[in-house]
Formats: C-alpha cells, structure tokens, sequence
C-alpha cells in the first residue's frame, strides 16, 4: 500500500508537492542546512534573456525519459483534487487558504510540468515544473509559499476523513541561478511515511521546482536547469 497525498504550491497554495509512488517507509533526506533566497550573480554563468516564455516553449524545456536515463517512465497528469482541506496548526499556511491545497501548480501565466516513475530500486518518483514571469514575480510569488511553510516546524492538513501529518526541515538550497529555496518535508498517516524534498531556483524569468525523493531532486537538478538555460 503507498501512500499518495497531492497537494499544490500557487501564491495562495500551499506546496507544489506531489508525494506519490513512495514505497511504504520513508526516503532518506539530506543534512537539513540554510536555504538562500537572495539574489546572485554568478560570473560566467548564462542568464536567459528576459523574455517571458510561453506555456508551450516551457513544455520543450522540460526533462524527458531520454535525459533522465533508464528506469524512468513519464506518468500521467493527475487530475485536480475537489475534496475540503482544511491546514491545521500554521497559522501562515492557514491564512494562505486551505483551497490552495486541490490546486495544480503556482498561479503564474505560464507554466508546464511533467512527473516520472522511477523503478530503479524501489517505485519513487520525481517530477519538474517550470514557470515564467517577471524576475520580481516568480520571486515574490514562490518566497511567499516557501516562507509560510518553513514558519511551521509541523502541522497537519484535513482531507475529508485523512489527516496527514506534516514536518519540513530547511535544506541548504544550491548554489545555481539566480535565486534558491530548498525544503523537505515528511508525511505520515495511517501508520504510513514519506519524505519529499522540493527544490526550486529561479534563472532570469524563469522558475525551475523539482520535487521527489530526495536522491532523485539532487540527482536531476542541475539537468533540469541545464535544459532551461541550452534552450535559450
């Protein structure tokens, strides 16, 4: 039995996170550490021009099973959640709005994601999203989301008769692109337990989240960047 809790990060969301496929038992995460959320410029490094991007422009920017190696199967989009959340104990998330929880992705113009099974070891997954906007407002709109979860050590949200119960660390983000966020964050309910960790940098007008077991983050990260940046 796994353990499947979708749950969405918008700039009234809560998280962009889709813990599914984890096998029962948790995925190891990495040493907790700081996140970076300010600027920088990094000498040699190639910033895309500021040209918003459009959805289908982002959609050719994404990981595919040929960058991502053997064992890898893209899975289907899963459809939006309807059901009542209620956020329980974090007064930031809470006042962010439950609603935020059956959404889909951040309240961007543009975006496109994609979501792997992975069935290497085990049955994990990973999965990217790519959004763009101004600098300003891919900044803005993700510190909001990130700041409010990482208020709350742990706090648990209600979907119907489920209760999930949910703890983040602060995780040392990367030092790629402009900006960085980086969490973990471990779910448990009915004696069940996974750990996602959910990375994003920002790079000029565009804003990379890869989220997933956490060996699988740190293993495509700087592929899902690289392609952003190839493609410019």
């Amino acid at each position: 039995m796994r353990l499947h809790i979708t749950t969405a990060l918008s700039l009234s969301a809560l998280t962009v996170l889709a813990l599914a496929g984890c096998s029962t038992g948790s995925t190891s995460a990495v040493d907790p550490g700081s996140s970076t959320s300010a600027p920088t410029q990094r000498e040699g490094m190639h910033v895309p021009a500021s040209v918003l991007l459009s959805s289908a422009a982002l959609s050719q920017r994404l990981l595919d099973e040929s960058d991502l190696g053997e064992g890898y199967t893209r899975t289907p989009q899963r459809p939006a959640q309807h059901d009542d959340v209620t956020v329980i104990g974090c007064p930031a998330l809470e006042d962010l709005g439950s609603e935020a929880a059956i959404g889909d992705s951040l309240d961007f113009p543009h975006k496109a994601k994609a979501s792997f099974t992975y069935t290497g070891n085990s049955s994990s997954e990973v999965s990217e999203e790519l959004y763009s906007d101004s600098a300003a407002k891919l900044s803005k709109g993700i510190g909001k989301v990130f700041d409010a979860m990482l208020s709350c050590r742990s706090y648990q949200v209600a979907s119907g008769s489920t209760v999930v119960h949910i703890r983040r660390e602060k995780m040392a983000a990367p030092d790629l692109g402009d900006e960085q966020w980086s969490q973990s964050l471990s779910f448990s309910s009915g004696g069940q337990r996974s750990v996602v960790k959910q990375t994003a940098i920002r790079v000029g007008d565009v804003l990379v989240v890869v989220s997933g077991a956490p060996s699988l983050v740190d293993t495509h990260l700087k592929r899902a960047l690289g392609k952003v940046e190839r493609a410019d």
